[in-house]
């Protein structure tokens, strides 16, 4: 079915700031990142795992007295932009910090369940839609945005990558593994380079308040992404941008420097469900609301327990995460490709094959996948995902009238059953419902 997304936008435009307690220095020199925790699907208005913070000084703690005038703070907010290109962002923008219209949305996401056993999700309450409090003397969140898509995935003259991906998702011999978690360990790379952005700043200004996250804190980063500017939630809950799509990780700086503030996106994705559509367990309940108990990405990382029968066949063989609502996505098309090295693919996570991955040893799992987003979630639950991908591969190859079906067929039988005795019984039941799918009119 034809999808239509609305290509034009409103120009953005500057909030006027209060004033605060910040001097900025003169200068001759002039002036000159969705992912990993799932963010509540809070759709904006039309206007528009644990914390790891980098330690810093405490908002509302500046040490520069005085007040800046807005064409001072103006200046600032330009540079911080430009400091950020510099190392790597894509884009940066200056949020508000009230997220007031997102907290109904919050409580009714959490009250039907949507957030399975992600208990840290509710832990919170609504201190995730209020930064202030959860950071006293915040009053800006500095957003920014990092491209993924490694570069090895996009060489020159090569098919579009989307079509490419999509079609590793038809090779049963092959484990698919989620685009961003291919390269280093995001929450590393940004943290560092935020880091360093912040520090940038207070060699500007002096002393001021801030901490730094990503992917670490109970705070909505979509919707404060999208309250700053930096894109706007899709229907698949991530947040979208016109000039690079969805594949990007998401930061931010909590700061108490009362800087000119980004006025939000608009929605555009028109008349568009592609992305409804694709993905194979129908975890996108509606537009803008997504039930985390059925997503792929939630049960092969977040969810410690066996994954439900109901869900196994349609993972396919993807063992880490799922980027099927992406790839669907038209805006994808502008997707950037990562600006930084970090996000190489290693280990040959861009073609692996099934079987070799679930003969790891748990020493060669930590070793090889040392740095690497994935490790976290242990070796326990790689073996897990890996059977559940291997059952399905060996219906696929059992469907199969080649020679190389048959031979696969019988490499996945070896490798389940040479692991069956040792494993875990978490790791055993998917085990046996693997070797199950290989019995005769076998369908779930």
């Amino acid at each position: 079915m034809a999808c239509t997304v609305a290509a034009s936008a409103a120009p953005r435009r500057a909030v006027a700031a209060s004033s605060g307690s910040v001097r900025v220095r003169s200068s001759s020199k002039g002036i000159a990142y969705n992912s990993g925790m799932i963010d509540p699907a809070v759709k904006p208005p039309a206007s528009a795992p644990g914390a790891h913070s980098v330690p810093a000084n405490a908002p509302g703690q500046s040490g520069q007295a005085g007040h800046a005038n807005p064409e001072e703070l103006a200046a600032l907010a330009e540079s911080i932009r430009a400091w950020g290109a510099a190392l790597g962002f894509a884009s940066v923008r200056i949020a508000d910090v009230d997220l007031g219209h997102a907290e109904p949305g919050l409580l009714a996401w959490l009250e039907q369940g949507y957030h399975g056993d992600m208990d840290y999700m509710a832990n919170h309450g609504l201190r995730r839609a209020r930064p202030a409090e959860l950071v006293p003397g915040t009053v800006r969140a500095i957003v920014a945005r990092m491209p993924y898509v490694p570069a090895s995935e996009t060489p020159p003259g090569a098919p579009d990558w989307r079509r490419r991906e999509l079609a590793r998702l038809g090779d049963p011999a092959t484990a698919v593994v989620s685009l961003y978690a291919r390269g280093r360990d995001y929450h590393k790379v940004l943290r560092s380079r935020l880091q360093q952005l912040a520090s940038r700043i207070e060699a500007e200004i002096g002393k001021f308040g801030y901490r730094v996250f990503t992917d670490s804190a109970p705070v909505m980063e979509v919707a404060l992404a999208s309250q700053g500017g930096l894109g706007w939630r899709g229907k698949h809950t991530l947040l979208l941008d016109r000039d690079g799509g969805s594949m990007f990780f998401l930061g931010e700086i909590l700061v108490d420097i009362p800087l000119p503030a980004d006025a939000p996106e608009t929605d555009h994705c028109g008349n568009c469900h592609r992305c409804l559509d694709i993905c194979p367990t129908r975890a996108i309940v509606a537009p803008y609301r997504l039930d985390a108990r059925r997503c792929i990405s939630y049960l092969t990382i977040e969810h410690k327990g066996p994954i439900p029968v109901e869900f196994r066949a349609p993972m396919g063989n993807r063992v880490y995460g799922c980027d099927d609502c992406q790839l669907a996505c038209p805006w994808n098309k502008f997707a950037h490709v990562a600006s930084v090295p970090d996000f190489d693919v290693r280990n040959g996570l861009d073609t692996p094959d099934m079987v070799a991955l679930f003969q790891w040893t748990e020493d060669e799992f930590n070793q090889r996948l040392e740095g690497s987003p994935i490790r976290r979630i242990g070796h326990e639950r790689w073996l897990r995902n890996l059977a559940v991908g291997l059952g399905n591969s060996l219906r696929a190859a059992l469907s199969g009238t080649r020679a190389e079906d048959a031979a696969l067929a019988a490499r996945i039988r070896e490798a389940l059953q040479a692991r069956r005795d040792s494993a875990s019984p978490l790791v055993q039941e998917h085990i046996d419902w693997a070797l199950a799918q290989g019995e005769p009119a076998r369908t779930s």
